[in-house]
């Protein structure tokens, strides 16, 4: 349902700019769009999501803009205390660094007005003008990041960190937004995606910023790459993960069966271990972020997870560690009884100590990952169905 403000008339756009220290731009920005509203009669509403300590509010104030407070810094924090204040049936999201061109505002209303649900302004399919975008983000970062969103998602947008958008009330309160860093972008489209809202893109300018930008590169192209790995944490990190512990136990098996093994292939030998423990480590891992990515609502609980959300089979698979630790330490232990009775002499069983370190290993990585999942899932559905 849309929100209306208490008295008044109602509100059809609304703006939020989040805001850390923007004294410098914040006033422009808002000038251009009250602008926009006067020239085509529309009721809009300027919200400020401020963080800053110098006088982004105070000026923001001055111009009548709606001023949010957000302790907590973050750009995704920002937005969701301005579009929790907001009032109006179409909502507007840009930086209040004056990089996006806030006379351009009715072109992402438009579409909005014709059936839209999400339109996002393109920097992709307008103009970039000069020393707006550094060569890292424009060459690689931004579009790495677009192509890694629209592979794993099946979408087909040219500007995935776009700030300049603009969304119906009705389809963002069907996104439930979550995220409060940077990722809080790539949440959006994600969700909308899985939603089947109504996208278009449209092109826009992009200009420099004046004062510094406040862009981690690394840090926030982490956070995106953490994000969207969230959300398809199986086919695009499990999947390899069968695959390096497949072909690891497959050498392992095959060079074990040739036999002289500590004359012949031992580095092979090694090999098969290494990839058999870390492809089980990492399916294990894939495993614990589509348990987290169910738990928090961006995903559902079907298909394989199903397995791994209930008690009585991660008592079994806790079981099935116990044992594997238990083979391991036996073989060990027979290796070090053989060496002692040997007068501490040279050790040649060098491969059934690979393989009890092999067990011992998988068995903790399945015993500790069944201790956590069971932590993570301890309160869903009280922990049974």
């Amino acid at each position: 349902m849309e929100s209306l403000p208490d008295n008044g008339p109602p509100v059809e756009v609304s703006v939020i700019l989040p805001a850390l220290d923007e004294e410098l731009t914040i006033s422009e920005c808002i000038r251009k769009i009250r602008q926009v509203f006067l020239d085509n009669g529309i009721s809009g509403e300027v919200i400020v999501a401020d963080s800053s300590t110098d006088r982004t509010a105070e000026i923001a104030r001055s111009l009548g803009a709606q001023v949010v407070p957000v302790a907590t810094r973050g750009y995704g924090n920002a937005y969701l205390a301005g579009f929790g204040a907001a009032h109006g049936r179409y909502l507007v999201m840009g930086d209040s660094d004056n990089t996006y061109d806030f006379s351009e505002l009715n072109n992402l209303l438009t579409p909005l007005r014709n059936g839209v649900d999400l339109v996002i302004g393109s920097r992709f399919l307008g103009t970039i003008h000069e020393n707006s975008m550094t060569p890292l983000h424009r060459y690689l970062g931004n579009p790495s990041l677009t192509v890694l969103l629209n592979f794993i998602f099946h979408t087909h947008f040219t500007d995935t960190h776009s700030g300049f958008r603009a969304i119906t009330r009705e389809a963002y309160d069907r996104l439930h937004m979550k995220t409060g860093g940077m990722e809080f972008a790539s949440e959006m489209l994600v969700m909308a995606s899985k939603e089947n809202l109504r996208i278009e893109e449209v092109p826009i300018n992009y200009y420099p910023r004046i004062a510094p930008s406040k862009l981690h590169s690394f840090g926030d192209g982490w956070r995106h790459i953490r994000f969207v790995l969230l959300m398809k944490p199986l086919p695009f990190i499990a999947i390899p993960g069968i695959l390096f512990a497949v072909v690891g136990f497959l050498l392992m098996t095959f060079f074990y069966f040739q036999g002289n093994i500590e004359v012949s292939h031992l580095h092979t030998f090694i090999l098969g271990a290494i990839m058999m423990i870390g492809g089980l480590q990492v399916v294990l891992t894939a495993l614990l972020m589509k348990t987290y990515s169910v738990i928090h609502g961006y995903e559902n609980k079907s298909g394989i997870i199903k397995l791994f959300m209930r008690y009585h089979n991660l008592e079994k698979f806790l079981l099935s560690g116990a044992v594997l630790i238990f083979f391991g330490i036996i073989m060990g232990l027979n290796i070090i009884i053989q060496w002692i009775s040997g007068n501490f002499g040279f050790l040649f069983q060098i491969s059934t100590a690979i393989i009890s370190l092999v067990l011992i290993t998988t068995g903790l990585q399945i015993f500790l990952f069944t201790v956590f999942q069971s932590m993570i899932i301890l309160n869903e559905n009280n922990g049974r169905e």
